[in-house]
């Protein structure tokens, strides 16, 4: 019995070490086959990487036996904050340069972190494009990540400005803020476009006589729009302006929509392509900028969306709709990136460049021989402060205004449009006369309502003290039908303005 028992220990002791064996060997096996899928997966980016640094050293190459700009233009001098700056012989303003990164890697600290070496080599190569001088050093803003971005970097030229890829495949494409697709969609094809171009001449652009209906009636019946019009959306924040550009989506009568999104919350744009813009995707390209991107891409956010519009204007002799959210942070963007370029703060801390853009931005829409661009810009305001530097600039460049009023928001009234304090100045040139005149009497009555609401509300008005009052009275309930919207309601446009004249015919 004891030796039986001998043996079964030693039996037991064989087994044991046996399954340790065999743990030890899959342990092994697992450990050997996530180092096998990691150096695949390292050498398919160091083949990708290794691609884009030889295109970039063609693109040099050819540079130099053409132009004569040398293949290796110039090596990073700093980096301080967001900011490179580089020695970079005969580059210009405006140009794109190509910025080698160093390779890196990181290791956890202790096994309890993970254990596996954690990898950042990340070596493709960084765009970037330059902003200023300071003295012979150029002044870079990044087009990405600052990531392996170090002293001595080897800079390339491309020999010039920021181009994207325009065809009719951007139709239902979601772009970044630098023109590169970032839906999962196929590869981009087209013709190559520049992003900055310039506006119009003044004397080929043809007048504005038709109307554009977008779905809202208290626009098109009270602050009718016309095609190729340019208009500011001021609004502050929580009150309805992106909710508002969504319906105007869906509804407008244009055969091209380009939303462009600057500065906004990733997760608001989830919603809005998923909720807002299902019906109009098909026709629809969107540019998005969210608030973590360097400031160089939600500046060049609108100047990609405003390019996209114009391909499709001169191309395709397209009507086009071009909504920016928001121009304010457009401005905030621009305003970075003049004092990173040693650019002096001026009116409330916006250097001049601020406003030498917004002109320069809006010029390039509206009508053309070719076709139209309609845009609407939001620009965001504290209250209803409209005395701001952004908001009375744009104010002074666009072809009229539309106020959202929180008071209307926290009402209930959708959309919280203050007609009263809104105008659309080419109205008058692109609808018909009777259309006019009743637009302008309810547009007097809410006027007239708004002026005594609080002797109204209080009941301290007595009837038939004034008849203008009397009628403003009167008449309130069914003009605010008529201004009211549903958020998943398109508002027809024979039927707005036929609801608007039956106002008019029954007072």
């Amino acid at each position: 019995m004891k030796a039986g028992r001998v043996i079964g220990g030693d039996e037991h002791d064989a087994r044991t070490q046996a399954d340790k064996i065999l743990d030890d060997a899959r342990t092994e096996a697992e450990r050997l086959k996530r180092d096998a899928a990691d150096l695949a997966e390292q050498l398919v980016r160091d083949a990708r990487v290794a691609a884009e640094r030889q295109e970039a050293r063609s693109t040099a190459a050819d540079l130099e036996a053409t132009a004569g700009v040398p293949a290796v233009a110039g090596s990073v001098d700093e980096v301080v904050g967001l900011v490179i700056r580089a020695t970079v012989p005969g580059v210009s303003l405006g140009e794109v340069v190509k910025i080698d990164r160093k390779a890196w890697r990181a290791r956890p600290r202790s096994d309890a972190e993970g254990g596996a070496e954690v990898d950042r080599r990340d070596r493709a190569p960084l765009s970037a494009e330059v902003v200023g001088f300071r003295g012979e050093q150029a002044v870079l803003l990044p087009l990405g990540e600052l990531a392996g971005i170090a002293p001595a970097c080897s800079v390339w030229r491309t020999g010039g400005a920021l181009s994207i890829t325009c065809g009719d495949g951007l139709l239902g494409r979601v772009l970044d803020g630098t023109g590169i697709a970032i839906d999962g969609g196929p590869p981009l094809t087209g013709e190559a476009w520049a992003v900055d171009r310039p506006a119009p001449p003044a004397l080929t652009r043809p007048p504005i006589t038709a109307p554009l209906p977008t779905g809202v009636r208290a626009i098109d019946t009270l602050l009718t729009l016309g095609r190729g019009q340019r208009v500011g959306l001021f609004s502050a924040a929580g009150v309805g302006k992106s909710t508002l550009l969504g319906q105007i989506a869906r509804g407008a009568a244009a055969d091209v929509i380009v939303l462009c999104l600057v500065g906004e919350r990733g997760r608001e744009l989830a919603e809005l392509l998923g909720e807002e813009l299902a019906p109009a995707r098909g026709r629809t390209v969107v540019v998005c900028a969210t608030s973590d991107a360097p400031a160089l891409v939600r500046l060049r956010a609108i100047h990609v969306a405003t390019a996209i519009a114009e391909w499709f204007r001169e191309r395709r002799g397209a009507s086009v709709l071009l909504l920016c959210d928001s121009l304010t942070r457009v401005a905030r963007a621009q305003r970075e990136v003049g004092l990173s370029a040693g650019e002096p703060p001026a009116r409330h801390g916006y250097p001049p460049s601020v406003f030498a853009l917004l002109p320069r931005l809006i010029e390039r829409t509206g009508a053309t021989p070719a076709g139209v661009i309609t845009a609407l810009y939001t620009v965001l305001v504290a209250g209803n402060d409209l005395d701001e530097p952004i908001a009375d600039e744009v104010r002074g460049l666009v072809d009229g205004h539309i106020i959202l009023d929180r008071r209307l928001a926290q009402r209930g009234h959708f959309p919280p449009i203050d007609v009263v304090a809104s105008n659309s100045r080419l109205m008058h040139r692109v609808i018909a006369p009777q259309h006019a005149d009743a637009a302008a009497r309810q547009r007097a009555r809410l006027a007239i309502y708004e002026e005594h609401r609080d002797l109204i509300t209080l009941g301290a008005y007595q009837h038939g003290r004034d008849a203008a009052i009397d009628d403003a009275i009167a008449t309130y309930p069914a003009i605010e039908r008529l201004l009211r919207q549903r958020r998943d309601e398109a508002g027809d446009w024979e039927t707005s303005l036929g609801h608007l004249l039956s106002l008019t015919a029954n007072r």
